[in-house]
């Protein structure tokens, strides 16, 4: 029998189901939740960017003090990194406690498939700290807005400048390219064109994006005095991107935008974003009348995102082949969470929002990394896999149903395994699985059964 709507709903575009949350039921209600204020994120708030990157610049002046063996230098950076890594954890725990307990599930999914799209990883280049505040920044305030927006914030982002060495770049012709010899980084100028707009088969050439490349060489960040735009490092002259001119002698920031501006609007841009969007939500296999019809909204309403998700859930394709993806090991420890009860009257939120450094590691960082998704580490710029086969895997199996068991230890005492799974799988919960739970020796073992199942480990 396939599931009714508020149990699909739930587990294909939230994070499952709660019992303590009602789930959506109707289309327009996601809808209407999704264009609402976002609380969650106005109750467990992350530290912005720009305060992440302070923090950043007093680190370096400690580095460089210790480096000097100035007295007392040493002992007070590793405070700093003490207080970084608690708040890099504590962070990790929000993340994980906002779609254990969010009203609109939804959202936070497509938080987390945008951030994935515009992937920042933490690795080096003074990135460890700040990533949290990138998506913070750039992403979430804009995921019910217009995609060109969204482009333009996290192109710009001084976390993808770092990432993909744009503040490296110069224009070999620039004043300073010749001044200190050195050339075109040609990463950020790909990546737009590859991953976040057109998509690998886009109709554009190596000379575009060397154009484009040249186009954005005037983007710079700077720890110490944020982000410019330095016409001297900017390649002079016009550059041709998909057969139309921009710019002139002088570099700008408004050049670099309006081409932003026409990849966001591209045909190739609209079907990329709307198969990555079937593919992440619905089939690795996705439905080519769904793409097309997410594409036609994606034009038709010049990226309003907002007409984008209608048209995904008003598709009823979007509704077939329910368990057809696989959650990932973040998701996987979100839903967990929310099938619990956590938030439950404080009961288990505190316990999550309060742990230590060692436990939080413990608990879900290690965990996270054993199953195949660090967090904030993405392999590279193309983010996470989607492919079923790329998480199911015997190794990650393994490791979910180790996790489960903690989890069900650490806050599943109170709970009767099989009241569990009807109210965490709701109408998919198979009878076999039933049975099995109902016999199991201890509730610990019990809820470890449902939450290491194949039902609620797929969607």
């Amino acid at each position: 029998m396939a599931p009714s709507f508020p149990t699909l709903a739930s587990i294909r575009y939230g994070y499952g189901l709660s019992p303590i949350i009602a789930p959506p039921q109707s289309v327009e209600a996601m809808l209407a939740s999704l264009n609402g204020p976002d609380v969650i994120a106005r109750d467990l708030p992350i530290v912005p960017f720009a305060i992440r990157a302070e923090e950043e610049v007093a680190m370096g002046k400690l580095r460089r003090a210790r480096r000097k063996n100035v007295d007392g230098a040493l002992a007070k950076l590793k405070v700093a990194n003490r207080i970084a890594q608690g708040e890099q954890m504590r962070e990790l725990r929000v993340s994980l406690l906002r779609p254990a307990i969010a009203t609109d599930g939804f959202r936070e999914r497509l938080v987390r498939f945008w951030a994935d799209h515009f992937t920042v990883a933490a690795k080096g280049k003074g990135l460890r700290y700040v990533t949290t505040g990138y998506i913070e920044d750039a992403i979430r305030p804009l995921v019910t807005g217009n995609f060109g927006d969204m482009l333009r914030s996290t192109a710009t982002h001084p976390a993808m400048l770092v990432y993909l060495d744009q503040i490296q770049s110069v224009g070999p012709n620039s004043k300073i390219g010749k001044k200190m010899d050195r050339g075109l980084n040609e990463n950020l100028a790909r990546e737009i064109m590859e991953l976040h707009t057109l998509g690998v088969g886009g109709s554009y050439s190596q000379a575009d994006v060397r154009q484009f490349a040249e186009l954005l060489t005037g983007l710079f960040y700077n720890y110490r005095k944020g982000f410019s735009f330095r016409p001297n490092a900017a390649e002079p002259g016009a550059e041709i991107v998909l057969g139309k001119s921009y710019g002139g002698s002088r570099g700008s920031l408004e050049d670099v935008y309006a081409v932003l501006d026409d990849l966001a609007l591209h045909p190739d841009t609209a079907r990329h974003i709307a198969r990555k969007l079937v593919v992440h939500f619905v089939s690795d296999l996705p439905d080519p009348k769904l793409v097309a019809h997410v594409a036609a909204a994606f034009m038709a309403s010049g990226g309003d995102l907002m007409a984008v998700y209608a048209a995904l859930l008003e598709h009823p394709a979007a509704w077939e082949n329910p368990g057809s993806k696989a959650k990932r090991p973040f998701d996987f420890l979100a839903s967990s969470l929310r099938a619990l009860g956590v938030g439950t009257n404080g009961v288990g939120a505190d316990v999550v929002a309060d742990l230590s450094i060692r436990k939080t590691r413990l608990y879900f960082q290690a965990p996270l990394q054993i199953m195949g998704q660090p967090w904030l580490q993405p392999p590279g710029p193309d983010g996470w896999p989607e492919n079923l086969e790329d998480w199911i895997t015997p190794q990650g199996l393994a490791a979910r149903i180790q996790w489960a068991l903690v989890a069900a230890g650490l806050l599943g005492n109170n709970t009767d395994p099989t009241r569990f799974a009807a109210t965490a799988l709701g109408d998919v919960a198979d009878e076999e699985l039933l049975r099995v739970v109902g016999f199991a020796e201890s509730r610990v073992e019990g809820i470890a059964l449902v939450l290491a199942s194949p039902e609620f480990n797929r969607r």
